[in-house]
């Protein structure tokens, strides 16, 4: 294994010791995914603190945005807002719950139905979330400020090829 051209990282080690243990193995993807996992989980901690500062968790702040990002008048259907989310309906009738207490979010009457709900933000979510998206938008600026600006832009165009195979229906 050719040495890297930058300082050795976590998944480094990970990968040397299963060189040594399995030589029979090949274990490169374990390279790219070990490193996108190790992001993903760092990335989400520092956004975390950022959302922390408004009381709110990330799953709270996520179904906020995502009201908030529908538009006026920022209500959504509860099952257009589980499919975004990409959560079960049992957790989205609980967390819909959480946020109805705490006064972010109000369940309406849905007109074009009169079986089903909506779900809306309240005034007091709305100016909670602007609040909270600015200083999220903020922090994400600066965990990217590190990288240049060519480079940010070739590991997006990547990660959106590595998206698109992900989500093909194809490879489920």
């Amino acid at each position: 294994m050719p040495p890297p051209q930058r300082p050795p990282d976590a998944v480094d080690a990970i990968l040397a010791q299963w060189h040594r243990e399995r030589p029979d193995l090949d274990v490169s993807p374990m390279g790219p995914i070990g490193r996108i996992k190790r992001c993903a989980a760092l990335l989400q901690r520092r956004l975390d603190e950022t959302f922390a500062e408004f009381g709110l968790s990330f799953w709270e702040f996520d179904m906020l945005a995502t009201l908030r990002r529908s538009g006026a008048p920022y209500c959504l259907a509860p099952t257009t807002l589980f499919s975004t989310l990409m959560v079960t309906s049992g957790t989205m009738t609980h967390r819909m719950q959480k946020l109805e207490a705490s006064g972010f979010v109000a369940r309406l009457p849905n007109p074009a139905d009169a079986r089903s709900m909506l779900v809306q933000l309240t005034p007091a979510g709305l100016a909670l979330v602007d609040r909270a998206v600015e200083a999220h938008v903020a922090n994400e600026h600066r965990i990217l400020a590190p990288l240049k600006a060519a480079d940010l832009a070739a590991l997006d165009a990547k990660l959106a090829v590595l998206l698109a195979a992900l989500e093909s229906p194809g490879d489920s």
